[in-house]
């Protein structure tokens, strides 16, 4: 759980924040409120009812405020109590927070200040709240620096974290200087940045001063979200059996987690509300409700039905409960029921068991299996942090890791962990990381790729798969001079892309993308922050030092361009040209054309008959035609099946069908043919009951050739299911 959060924005709506300084093209309210905006939704979108914000505004046209009565308060208006903030409230705020029309309006920031204070001080008490003041302004109003010590002093006595942005602000670290400032502005700069230089005073540092630009750049960097880690064990890790043998030890442990898989918002199905009449305008007092706003979530309902002819409609609808499990046995279902299914649940007992120790240089990193937990000695026990202490310093120096059987729950199914020792300065624990039983390994063979053999044994040193000394020595250089260590010229930050500045270009997108249509529901998407690309391209300096080496690369290497006419064309291998010459195939086809087109697909030899008939296909209409051949082939296996004897020939026909027609880029056809199977399964025409044959075809993923397969097709996944 996150600590609660108090914020209030202090809003400068000035008639001077309507002008636009070139070179942007939006007044420097929008400018501002692009910081105000992102923080905003940033904290809505935590859904937090503890994560509290309000908005002042001042130099406003009306006067809305506590202490409107009082000398100096005027045209300051609180225009958001401080509440938990929600899309309704945003909306709201989006009609107010527009520029004054008029013109030498009063409204003290300082003053503004003032009023934020308060409202923090009434609404947190004396409760442990993290209090922010932030405060947006061009600096071209008044700034009345009379009592800014009592100021100062009651934001620190508060414990208030002051942030104040300017629009154009002098920053020299930054590297912005405003040329041509107006005076007045210049003083209340100088101003603004003694009150708040007065709040880092002693050992607080309260007060952050600082140009507006710098801000909404540094916005674009994702912000890392702090948790509050929750405990996944509570219990004891043994080595041995403590209660039998004396030699074994017991260490009261919790395992918090270290890493976890960062995943972008879900979405979620909803529909505008429809109107009904006389109920128009009811949600608010303002007039009718918008029905682009107003929505409600989608409520999924299931039912369940068996067949029964005597039910209406020949189907009869069944409760969850009557359901039993079934299990595919071959081509059978087995039902077990719940109370059978529990012979199967392992009966254990929460624990942390140490099986076995492995040397670190023995260990795989490709057996690593889940996030990183940490393992630390239990709350308010010394003793059992001493224990844990001295594990963790006996696995470091003997350069070994403990393999321990984990069971976080009652009869929940054990898993084996592997314990690494992690010694820091300030703290030290054991990291755990789930690894595979023996029984999850498997073992794969690959062919070499630095050697090739022929069927005799005897190794080749020349072949067309095996590169040249040459070849290799071009291959390393160009590697050699692609080194992402070498891409950064600071030294004293050598590595290109550190851990700390990689993101995630969809989880970080996807919010952005979620933020901004919130506040601007009609406009078109902002472009993708520079840091979310940065690393989807090499780095120049490093592409400029490799062109050379790559040209020569590819010289050696032979690499051509493959001619985008001939995409989707049949891929078959070279044949051996005779010694003579001749083309043996076109000899072939000119002395006897007819027969090879006109020659009909055989239900006894359908495979070699339809690859024959393909290479003479010169358009689509033939390539229909044989479809068509083989449609009636199947037709007739599936027919005068004697029960499922032909069902494998029908699926091994099929499957070269789809391989050869997704070969030549027709996949339409295929799809076409299976349909028209389908259709005659179905309508039992080919002897009966033959739908156990299409579960078998299903069975065996021979369904529709999808647009992931091909990009001539535009059946779906969900559309192929169906099928």
């Amino acid at each position: 759980m996150a600590d609660k959060q108090a914020t209030v924005y202090v809003i400068d709506l000035g008639s001077t924040l309507s002008r636009v300084q070139p070179p942007r093209s939006e007044s420097d309210l929008d400018y501002a409120l692009t910081y105000i905006w992102d923080k905003i939704t940033a904290t809505i979108s935590t859904g937090r009812k503890t994560d509290v914000i309000g908005v002042v505004g001042f130099r406003t046209e009306d006067t809305d405020n506590t202490m409107a009565t009082a000398d100096g308060y005027e045209n300051i208006c609180v225009l958001a109590p401080i509440a938990q903030f929600l899309m309704d409230h945003l909306r709201d705020l989006r009609r107010v927070l527009v520029p004054s029309r008029k013109k030498g309006r009063g409204g003290d920031g300082f003053s503004a200040i003032c009023i934020a204070v308060d409202m923090i001080m009434k609404y947190c008490r004396k409760l442990k709240y993290i209090r922010n003041i932030v405060l947006v302004t061009d600096g071209r109003g008044e700034w009345d620096d009379e009592g800014c010590e009592d100021i100062v002093g009651q934001i620190r006595e508060e414990g208030i974290n002051l942030t104040v942005l300017g629009v154009d602000f002098d920053d020299e670290e930054y590297g912005f200087v405003e040329q041509g400032k107006d005076p007045k502005k210049a003083r209340n700069e100088k101003v603004i940045k003694k009150m708040v230089e007065g709040c880092n005073e002693g050992d607080q540092e309260l007060g952050v001063f600082g140009t507006l630009a710098e801000a909404i750049y540094e916005l674009g960097k994702p912000r890392l979200r702090k948790v509050r880690p929750v405990t996944s064990f509570r219990g004891e890790l043994t080595l041995g059996n403590p209660g039998t043998y004396n030699t074994a030890f017991s260490i009261n442990v919790e395992r918090y987690p270290r890493t976890a898989i960062a995943k972008p918002i879900s979405a979620s199905s909803y529909t505008a509300k429809t109107e009904t009449p006389g109920t128009a305008g009811e949600a608010s007092g303002d007039g009718p409700v918008s029905k682009s706003t107003e929505l409600q979530a989608v409520r999924n309902a299931r039912a369940y039905q068996i067949e029964d002819e005597a039910a209406a409609g020949g189907m009869m609808d069944i409760e969850k409960g009557q359901m039993e499990k079934g299990y595919s046995y071959g081509r059978t279902v087995v039902p077990i029921s719940a109370t059978d299914e529990t012979i199967t649940v392992l009966e254990t007992e929460p624990g942390l068991q140490i099986v076995g120790f492995v040397p670190v240089d023995k260990y795989k990193r490709y057996f690593s299996m889940s996030t990183t937990n940490v393992i630390v000695g239990a709350k308010d026990n010394p003793k059992a942090a001493m224990a844990l202490s001295s594990l963790i310093h006996a696995l470091f120096e003997l350069e070994s890791y403990a393999l321990a059987r984990l069971v976080t729950k009652k009869n929940v199914a054990p898993v084996l962990v592997l314990l690494a020792p992690f010694i820091d300065a300030d703290y030290e624990y054991l990291i755990d990381v789930q690894v595979p039983f023996a029984e999850d390994v498997r073992h794969y063979r690959f062919p070499s790729l630095d050697k090739v053999k022929t069927v005799s044994g005897k190794v080749l040193e020349k072949h067309r798969f095996l590169p040249t000394p040459d070849m290799e020595k071009l291959m390393s250089d160009y590697v050699d001079k692609m080194d992402l260590m070498t891409a950064n010229d600071d030294e004293d930050e050598p590595e290109y892309a550190t851990v700390d500045e990689t993101f995630s270009p969809i989880l970080h997108r996807i919010s952005q993308v979620v933020r901004w249509r919130a506040i601007h529901p009609d406009d078109p998407l902002p472009p993708v922050h520079e840091i979310l690309t940065k690393y989807d391209h090499p780095p120049e300096n490093l592409l400029e030092a490799s062109t050379d080496t790559l040209k020569k690369l590819i010289e050696a290497s032979d690499v051509k361009k493959v001619d985008p006419k001939l995409a989707g064309r049949k891929r078959g291998r070279d044949q051996p040209v005779p010694k003579s010459g001749l083309d043996v195939e076109a000899l072939l086809s000119s002395a006897a054309p007819s027969v090879s087109k006109k020659a009909k697909i055989s239900s006894t030899n359908p495979i070699p008959d339809f690859k024959n008939k393909l290479r003479t296909t010169e358009d689509l209409a033939d390539l229909e035609e044989t479809g068509k051949e083989m449609l009636a082939v199947l037709k007739e296996l599936i027919k005068y099946s004697l029960a499922d004897v032909n069902y494998g020939r029908v699926c091994e026909i099929l499957k070269v069908m789809r391989e050869e027609y997704i070969e030549y880029d027709e996949p339409g056809v295929y799809n076409k043919v299976l349909q028209s199977l389908k259709e005659a399964i179905v309508s039992e025409e080919l002897d009966g009951d033959r739908m156990e044959c299409w579960d078998e075809i299903r069975y065996n993923k021979l369904g529709l050739i999808t647009k992931e397969e091909s990009e001539r097709v535009e059946v779906d996944d969900a559309e192929a299911r169906k099928c």
